[in-house]
């Protein structure tokens, strides 16, 4: 296993736990919040999905 991807690895569990996209940025030293969404996007949906569960849970 590379380096890579325990870095990878690391940052998509993170994402996936909730942890902000911001700090997750800062982690990997990347310059710009687009290059993170960018590169972990395939964890999005997941991301997203929670929070149209939420969202539900809150209005009921």
């Amino acid at each position: 296993m590379r380096f890579h991807d325990l870095r990878h690895g690391a940052a998509s569990l993170l994402l996936a736990q909730g942890v902000h996209p911001r700090i997750v940025m800062e982690k990997l030293g990347h310059t710009t919040i687009t290059l993170t969404m960018n590169t972990y996007s395939h964890v999005i949906p997941d991301l997203q999905r929670e929070a149209a569960t939420k969202m539900e849970a809150v209005l009921g």
